[in-house]
């Protein structure tokens, strides 16, 4: 069984000013830390969703291990990434059992974090959401069953997979994230973040 990575990185962080995939924590680009993390965890194949800055993000990151896809569309919003990383994992990973679906900009994220969403999905004898929980909800990181692929397809607009975490046709297992809800979306939140 294996799980493949899909890390959504094509926004254009316009409310940031400066493409955000590019922001270094402790000395690492946000992107690259999300790639490493994700290979850490054991997932494979890793894709990553570029659109927006996008060569001067292929020249600042390393993505020797991941597969990047194009999104064109990255200006409909979330949904167009998710969908575009989505079809290619389909046409690429067809026997992975699980799809990981993480953006690159929650710094609270960790290897360890992915590989017990990893292994709880392993765990598992019939489809099932292994999700992330923080502020009192559901969120990404998170893996979808193969079974999830033509609801992830039907999203649309600039919005993500939260809402199939509403009411989702499949269980859902729950993993606390310690500040999940920590992502970097403005200049305010990236000095509340360095504070």
């Amino acid at each position: 069984m294996s799980v493949a990575a899909i890390i959504v990185a094509a926004g254009s962080s316009s409310r940031l000013g400066e493409p955000k995939q590019l922001i270094l924590i402790d000395g690492e680009p946000l992107l690259q830390r999300a790639i490493r993390c994700a290979t850490e965890a054991g997932a494979s194949p890793v894709f990553v969703v570029l659109g927006a800055h996008r060569d001067l993000i292929e020249n600042s990151i390393d993505f020797n291990k991941t597969k990047i896809v194009v999104n064109n569309e990255w200006e409909e919003g979330l949904s167009s990434s998710i969908r575009t990383g989505v079809k290619t994992a389909q046409a690429e990973a067809p026997t992975a059992e699980g799809l990981l679906l993480m953006t690159c900009d929650q710094p609270r994220v960790t290897a360890e974090h992915l590989h017990r969403l990893i292994l709880m999905s392993y765990a598992q004898s019939a489809p099932t959401a292994i999700v992330s929980t923080y502020g009192g909800t559901r969120g990404i990181p998170a893996i979808f069953p193969r079974q999830a692929v033509c609801d992830l397809m039907g999203l649309h607009g600039d919005k993500g997979a939260r809402a199939l975490l509403a009411k989702p046709p499949w269980p859902v297992i729950s993993i606390p994230l310690a500040g999940g809800e920590i992502d970097i979306d403005s200049p305010e939140d990236l000095e509340d973040l360095k504070s």
